[in-house]
This record gives structure tokens, C-alpha cells and sequence, in this order.
């Protein structure tokens, strides 16, 4: 059976997945496996269908990025899935395992890929100490303390902070940092 499994990290790429879903489809998936979860966070669908997949069977992705977080991760799926007798198809890179010039390709892309995440890392790094040092980047703007005004005037009022927070824009825990301080 041909499986597929498709992933976005966020709900706004919501067209990310339908074109990712269709791409399954018309390879002729037979079950879809969907998600929109972030790379590093849990991810059930991706667990429920190395749990549904037996052997013979082989699971689709569209591209490899949807599928593993680093090469390592991908190592623990291929393993899992060797164990079980599944395949690996990543449609956009033209690789399957059920072959051996297959596997020996997933490898050395997932080589390459993970060498190339961690270099656009450093630079994103580098270039975030630059602009430290000249004091271009100052960080991500405090959202809740520009609110702290309003926060304490709602809880005058006797609103519980589940509400504050609902009707400011801000979580729980800021209202209660803000009202503790």
C-alpha cells in the first residue's frame, strides 16, 4: 500500500498542505496521513502512520523537510521503518528506498541537508552578533508590559485574569507576571 504523509508547521500554510495532499493523491496514495505541527514539537500523525504501515508497504512524503527534523531523526525513522519492511518514497528528490541506490541516496542528501541547515544557522548567528554590536537588533519588542496599564485597570475592575488576558491579546502568564509585580 502506498501511504502518504504530509506536514506544515504552521495553520496559516494551509495552501502548503493542500498542494502537498494533492502531489499524494495523484501519486496514487491509497491512505494520507496530515499534520500541521512544528518540526520540534509532537507529532501524532507522523507516529500514527510509521504505526500503521506493515510490511510491503511504503510511505510518500513530497520532500524530505516534511518528513525529518536532522539526519539524525531521519536515521530513527529509516531504522523503524526498515524493521517493519516499509519503503520511503520523497517524491520531489526522486529517491525510494525499496532499492539500494535508493537508501545510499536518502543518506548522503540527508548528509548535505543537515550540513546545509547548520551553515545557514551560523551565518544567522553571525549575523545577529553584527547587528548586536552596532545596536541594530535589540530582540523582539515586549508585547505585554506596554500593556501593563491596561492589564491592572481591567483587574481593578474584577475581571479574572483569564479574561484580562483574553480581552488585552496577551497570555495568562503575563497578566499574572504583570499583576504580581
Amino acid at each position: 500500500m502506498l501511504i502518504g504523509y504530509a506536514r506544515t508547521s504552521t495553520l496559516e500554510q494551509e495552501a502548503g498542505l493542500d498542494a502537498q495532499v494533492r502531489d499524494l493523491t495523484a501519486l496514487g496514495c491509497e491512505k494520507l496521513f496530515r499534520e500541521q505541527a512544528s518540526s520540534v514539537g509532537p507529532r501524532k500523525a507522523l507516529e500514527s502512520v510509521l504505526d500503521f504501515a506493515r510490511e510491503g508497504d511504503t510511505i510518500a512524503v513530497t520532500k524530505l523537510d516534511r518528513l525529518a527534523r536532522s539526519v539524525t531523526h531521519l536515521g530513527n525513522i529509516i531504522s523503524a521503518l526498515e524493521a517493519k519492511g516499509v519503503a520511503l518514497r520523497i517524491v520531489n528528490l526522486g529517491v525510494d528506498t525499496g532499492t539500494p541506490t535508493g537508501k545510499l541516496m536518502l543518506n548522503v542528501l540527508g548528509g548535505v541537508a543537515q550540513f546545509e541547515r547548520e551553515m545557514m544557522l551560523e551565518r544567522q548567528r553571525e549575523g545577529i552578533a553584527k547587528a548586536k554590536a552596532e545596536g541594530a537588533y535589540k530582540g523582539r519588542k515586549p508585547t505585554a508590559r506596554a500593556k501593563a496599564s491596561e492589564v491592572k485597570a481591567l483587574a481593578a475592575e474584577g475581571l479574572s485574569m483569564a479574561a484580562i488576558a483574553a480581552k488585552v491579546g496577551i497570555g495568562k502568564g503575563s497578566v499574572h507576571r504583570i499583576l504580581a509585580a
